[in-house]
């Protein structure tokens, strides 16, 4: 009989060290995932802050050459804030298809990657 709560004991003993390494290595899953997320967000908003930086001295360039032309400088400011307002309402339009969708989707697959 002794032999037998030993064991139980022992087997209980061995559960639970199971399940706190079970619990660890999620622990360890979780920061490691959201790691890999976080840094690939840094990542591409370091991208985007030097492409928005070059776009903007482009389109102040490209504001100014457009306004010589129209003879007006700031005929070329109204025709670039015109385009960026028409890009934005596309925008605005199909958020879901061209951002929050292949956004939601590329966070997902990050954090279900094993």
């Amino acid at each position: 009989m002794i032999d037998n709560a030993t064991s139980i004991i022992s087997l209980f003993e061995r559960a639970e060290d199971f399940s706190k390494t079970n619990i660890e290595l999620y622990k360890l899953n979780v920061t490691k995932t959201s790691a890999e997320v976080i840094s690939s967000i840094v990542a591409s908003l370091a991208i985007f802050s030097m492409v928005a930086l070059s776009l903007l001295i482009i389109n102040i360039g490209l504001a100014f050459w457009i306004g010589k032309l129209l003879n007006d400088t700031f005929y070329g400011f109204f025709v670039i804030g015109g385009f960026y307002a028409i890009f934005a309402l596309l925008l605005f339009i199909f958020r879901n298809h061209w951002i929050k969708n292949p956004l939601s989707e590329s966070i997902i697959r990050k954090m279900l990657k094993k």
